[in-house]
């Protein structure tokens, strides 16, 4: 089965997706939303790429190489923005940046 050899990334993706959508749930009901902007919408993109990635790895998809290495770029930039608000104590920021550096981490490695 061809999703095999794509498994782990898939499985990174699909986390990766939830995660950052629990994220800015959890970032819409802070008090201050307005800080935390960014980061819901990379939150936002993240989880749309991840997805896209997810499905074109499943369909052993032409530009699979090209849509990891997008999907790793933003996953390293919501992981970035994650970890400054995960640095203030929010804690479902710091679970998002993991789960974003994982992502990237699998990404990159079927982009190569």
């Amino acid at each position: 089965m061809i999703q095999t050899k794509f498994q782990s990334c898939i499985e990174a993706c699909l986390k990766c997706v939830a995660i950052c959508n629990q994220c800015a749930i959890a970032c819409l009901n802070e008090d201050d939303v307005a800080h935390v902007k960014k980061c819901i919408q990379l939150d936002l993109e993240c989880a749309a790429i991840c997805q896209a990635a997810a499905n074109v790895l499943s369909l052993d998809g032409k530009f699979s190489k090209e849509i990891c290495k997008l999907c790793a770029d933003i996953c390293n930039a919501c992981a970035e923005e994650c970890e400054k608000h995960a640095a203030m104590g929010m804690e479902h920021c710091k679970e998002c940046a993991e789960a974003c550096r994982a992502c990237a981490k699998a990404c990159e490695e079927m982009a190569a």
